[in-house]
């Protein structure tokens, strides 16, 4: 496979939090999965892990060149972790269908945190050199 595209993202922990406090679930459930936030709510630092999956979210309509507009809903893009804890993405909706249009047919994903910060970073993976364009 040949990588074709990358996107990378940066998110501080007290915007999310504010986030979460201002909106409550309705920022929580317009932005993240059922799985998503079953995961986050089962750690003690669950804003740490929500912010890592919003930056993950970010990198990755980064990397498919589009931003978060149009048709595209958040949970389009699912952030989930394999049995070792590796996480992995699952595309739907309009992020699947501008990613099948783009010939990616993988996204390798990696988050990392700080004290205060949440980075990701995505790479889209594909079968050929000539992916179409947008």
């Amino acid at each position: 496979m040949d990588m074709i595209a990358h996107g990378i993202d940066l998110v501080d922990f007290p915007r999310i939090e504010e986030m979460i406090e201002r909106h409550g679930d309705r920022f929580l459930d317009r932005v993240f999965t059922a799985a998503e936030k079953q995961y986050a709510g089962s750690h003690r630092n669950s804003v740490e892990k929500y912010a890592g999956r919003f930056a993950a979210k970010e990198a990755i309509l980064k990397l498919i060149g589009t931003g978060w507009r149009g048709k595209i809903a958040w949970t389009d893009i699912e952030v989930i972790n394999d049995p070792a804890g590796r996480p992995e993405v699952k595309l739907s909706g309009e992020v699947q269908q501008i990613a099948q249009r783009l010939k990616i047919r993988q996204i390798s994903i990696s988050i990392t945190h700080t004290a205060n910060f949440a980075i990701a970073s995505a790479v889209a993976l594909a079968d050929s050199n000539e992916p179409e364009r947008l």
